[in-house]
């Protein structure tokens, strides 16, 4: 394994460039940009002693629907691994484009709740490349530490589309879709440009109209990461401290739209928590399920 510190707050936007590049006709067929598939690396990249910025978690909490609180907001760390993420996926080892490739399922593990004066060690590595019925699947695991004490985990599961293998088993228990209860959310049209500018995230699909045309969508879409945020935002105040949060992302949510949210308690001997889904409001059909336990 091969192990790289990074120090400080990494540049993200020249990290989106770097994950554009493979992505355009033409740049890749280079040399050092094309990225023909094969095996993952043996790579493991971690950020020391991260100190967490009160403004930033002020400006994600605004942007994703969380009430002021004197600890992290659960879906929060997934900001300070996300460089690493983009660190992983463009590093010249990593045998996949980062553009085009479909966040499928993402699992947050919270031990405790965090507060904000602590100081963390943030760990990423990209493991469990499989077959999937539509192309290969991979997940980003992610550890993050205070003074030693593992507070935070998480599992990113993400598609490689192409070469798919139909015999491929499928990967756990189904979620159910869960009926609004007259919930709905109406979704501006900057509201991908406002969550890239806290996550640095600046995939184009999230952006512009003609940057998400660029890439097959009929314009731009919400962030995975954001739905489940907004999601764990509506219910934050029912979660104990220590808890796992997983979702399904389905179909995208095309932005300026309108979502519906609903949930319900789950009361099942040891399976206790909640149920929830954010779903078009006319049709039902699911943007996101989830659940937490």
């Amino acid at each position: 394994m091969t192990e790289r510190t990074i120090e400080g707050t990494p540049s993200v936007l020249p990290t989106m460039l770097k994950a554009a590049l493979p992505a355009l006709p033409g740049l890749n067929l280079v040399p050092g940009i094309r990225k023909v598939g094969g095996d993952l690396p043996h790579l493991r990249l971690t950020r020391p002693a991260v100190a967490i910025d009160g403004d930033h978690v002020a400006a994600y909490a605004d942007v994703c629907g969380f009430a002021p609180s004197e600890t992290l907001p659960l879906t929060y760390p997934h900001m300070l691994a996300f460089p690493l993420h983009m660190g992983i996926m463009t590093d010249r080892s990593f045998p996949y484009p980062a553009i085009g490739t479909v966040h499928l399922r993402n699992a947050i593990t919270q031990h405790r709740r965090i507060a904000p004066t602590e100081v963390l060690d943030v760990t990423a590595t990209a493991t469990n490349l499989r077959a999937h019925a539509k192309g290969k699947v991979f997940d980003l695991v992610t550890t993050i530490t205070s003074g030693g004490e593992t507070v935070w985990e998480s599992t990113s599961t993400y598609l490689r589309v192409g070469n798919g293998d139909k015999d491929a088993a499928s990967e756990g228990v189904p979620f159910e879709v869960v009926p609004s209860n007259g919930v709905e959310w109406r979704l501006p049209g900057n509201l991908g440009r406002r969550y890239a500018a806290v996550s640095g995230d600046h995939n184009p699909i999230h952006l512009y109209p003609l940057t998400a045309k660029a890439f097959g969508f009929p314009r731009q879409i919400a962030h995975g990461m954001w739905s489940k945020a907004r999601c764990v935002a509506a219910v934050a105040n029912r979660l104990p401290d220590a808890v796992t949060v997983e979702v399904e992302f389905k179909k995208p949510i095309l932005l300026p739209g309108t979502v519906a949210f609903g949930s319900r308690l789950v009361d099942d001997g040891p399976h206790r928590g909640i149920d929830f889904s954010l779903t078009n409001p006319k049709s039902g059909a699911p943007h996101l399920v989830g659940r937490t336990r």
